[in-house]
């Protein structure tokens, strides 16, 4: 069987190493000596000032609109996985679905400014599998309207943006770190921010909101990441390199073997290389239907990232056209370490025999 992703799992022995540490310090959680090196060192391999990781991608997004003390609507995309728009409702802040550029499949820039009113306290834009938004255009819009902006940046792991990491731009980016993504830690996520002001009010928020022994803030959660987690990321930091060379190859290899058939996702000029995802456009649903039923039939499992569009999940909104029109056709093939070339070559193949049959 081919899935769409496979986990990647580190030498073992390395791992061993780690949680020896573990039984060694007796410290399993509560910001443990592990968690503190690889935040340290998340932060440096990332070129950013601040990583605060915690225990999800979910908790990351929840987290930042409390620390940003958002209230009212936040304009965002309907083109993401659900966690966007589910942790805004979670913290009853409501969603307002600003339609997509059908290239890159971002937010479009250009319709913001119509989606904004006087309950609009932020922009939630998401780097759409690590494609790096208009930055500089969105960061415009909201000084302008004194509008905070937090990056659903949880496909954007190692991006840069005109040589500096894409996780620096807006008041807050959140990663995931889930077991799928490019880098994990099994479980796990993170916050980044340059500020810090926030930096501080992020560590009270995720520890309870403990300021200290007998200082409380008005909210507070639980979501620190663990040693184990933590010994994970530790790990898979050490082979980022090798593991994005790899994948890669695999992604140019597709798309010399599919350039003349299937559409491609448009890439900001400014961006660095695109790791994480495969995503390609069939020109009818039915077409991509067709090919899915046929590779599946051959134990070949791609993904349909996004479908449905979230607009339509959410809300009653018909006003995302782009949006809706991209989640029906789009499919995420299989990319992942292991993947062989021989593999990419036969999931080609049986595209173009359906296609172009």
């Amino acid at each position: 069987m081919t899935p769409v992703t496979k986990p990647y799992l580190p030498d073992i022995n390395k791992l061993k190493s780690y949680i020896d540490e573990i039984y060694k310090s007796e410290h399993l959680t509560n910001s443990g000596p592990l968690l503190k090196k690889l935040e340290a060192r998340l932060a440096d391999y990332l070129g950013v000032k601040h990583v605060i990781c915690v225990a999800n991608g979910s908790l990351a997004l929840q987290v930042a609109y409390k620390a940003l003390e958002l209230e009212g609507e936040v304009i965002t995309t309907p083109f993401s996985f659900a966690a966007t728009t589910s942790t805004l409702q979670w913290e009853k802040l409501t969603p307002v679905f600003c339609d997509i550029d059908n290239k890159t499949y971002n937010i479009d820039n250009n319709l913001i400014d119509k989606y904004i009113t006087n309950n609009t306290s932020a922009i939630l834009p998401v780097h759409v599998f690590g494609n790096p938004c208009n930055v500089s255009e969105i960061e415009s819009i909201a000084k302008k309207n004194d509008l905070k902006v937090i990056y659903d940046a949880a496909h954007a792991f190692g991006v840069e943006y005109k040589g500096e990491s894409v996780l620096k731009y807006g008041d807050i980016s959140t990663l995931s770190f889930h077991a799928t993504k490019l880098f994990h830690t099994v479980e796990g996520g993170a916050l980044i921010t340059e500020c810090d002001v926030l930096e501080k009010k992020i560590r009270e928020l995720i520890n309870f909101g403990i300021i200290d022994s007998n200082t409380f803030l008005n909210s507070g959660t639980n979501a620190k990441m663990n040693e184990f987690e933590a010994a994970m990321g530790l790990c898979v930091l050490d082979d980022i390199e090798e593991i994005k060379v790899t994948r890669n190859k695999i992604i140019r290899l597709y798309k010399n073997n599919l350039k003349d058939i299937l559409q491609f996702q448009e890439i900001n000029e400014y961006s660095s290389e695109l790791s994480s995802y495969i995503p390609v456009v069939f020109e009818s649903e039915e077409s991509l239907l067709n090919v899915k039923l046929k590779l599946e039939e051959n134990e070949i499992y791609p993904r349909r990232y996004f479908y449905p569009s979230l607009n339509e999940i959410y809300t009653e909104d018909t006003n995302c056209i782009e949006s809706s029109s991209l989640s029906k056709k789009i499919l995420c093939l299989p990319l992942f370490f292991e993947l062989k070339e021989n593999d990419v070559n036969k999931i080609c193949k049986i595209i173009k025999e359906v296609i172009c049959d």
